[in-house]
């Protein structure tokens, strides 16, 4: 069906980010994972030709439907004209305004999964199901310690909870990209930490994983130049020192929003 599609309209994909999820059951199981009721208001990001977008429609109340390709938004018009309960924007996802959504549903393109991650989570929304490069989703749910434990898992870690679904072959696509996917499911929710600003401790986190592999002591010293931090030397010689052996790749995201305070905290007291 997804095939003919394409095939209809002509469309090859391949650039841009252009990789048709066309493997019938994954595109069930993505919209089933959703729980989506008849009242909610669905957000799909990068709608394509619409294969999310059909079934989306059968569940939900509304579907929200963002296409930057004029190609294909003219697809979508064609292939969905009438359908009163589609809102189709033509636009950038990183740039339009998105309206009111209740779930998040969608095929990303993977070149700009965290800004359009991070995006979304400035939104106040009950539930993402999203696909994402495999080696993404790995980062986003990685543990301390880990090779894949890195800035994004401590971001994510401070809005929402994150599970991997399923992992999704190259050949589900046409056509197919030289990387596998996931299928992520994001519940946000209050975070588990506190911060003093919130703005510093997602500079802090940048700043010391530019240097995971060093001490934590170091690191701050060594990325001083994102953190603009008064007296650094001084500033680190008063943090706890048995976080300071250790690095940035060790330490759990409340440890990392402690010493983000307490940074804070001595560079009030300077």
């Amino acid at each position: 069906m997804v095939r003919s599609i394409l095939y209809h309209y002509g469309i090859h994909g391949g650039q841009h980010d252009q990789h048709f999820l066309v493997d019938e059951a994954i595109l069930d199981r993505i919209v089933g994972s959703a729980n989506i009721v008849p009242d909610d208001i669905v957000l799909e990001i990068g709608a394509g030709i619409g294969n999310l977008t059909e079934r989306l429609l059968r569940q939900a109340g509304r579907v929200i439907a963002v296409e930057s390709d004029p190609k294909l938004v003219a697809v979508l018009e064609d292939r969905f004209k009438g359908e009163e309960k589609l809102h189709l924007i033509h636009g950038d996802a990183l740039k339009v305004e998105f309206p009111l959504f209740d779930k998040v549903v969608a095929n990303l393109p993977y070149s700009i999964s965290s800004e359009i991650t991070f995006k979304l989570f400035r939104y106040d929304f009950k539930l993402g199901v999203l696909m994402y490069q495999y080696e993404f989703a790995r980062r986003m749910i990685a543990k301390p310690g880990s090779d894949d434990y890195s800035r994004l898992t401590v971001n994510t870690t401070y809005f929402a909870d994150v599970s991997v679904i399923m992992k999704v072959p190259k050949g589900a696509f046409s056509p197919p990209p030289q990387v596998e996917s996931a299928v992520v499911k994001v519940c946000p929710r209050p975070t588990p930490f506190t911060v003093v600003n919130k703005e510093f401790f997602f500079k802090f986190v940048t700043a010391v994983f530019t240097k995971r592999r060093k001490k934590i002591k170091n690191a701050i010293i060594e990325s001083n130049h994102i953190l603009g931090i008064y007296n650094v030397r001084q500033v680190v010689s008063r943090l706890p020192e048995d976080l300071m052996e250790l690095r940035p790749e060790n330490l759990y995201p409340v440890q990392l929003a402690a010493l983000s305070d307490r940074i804070l905290e001595l560079q009030q007291e300077a």
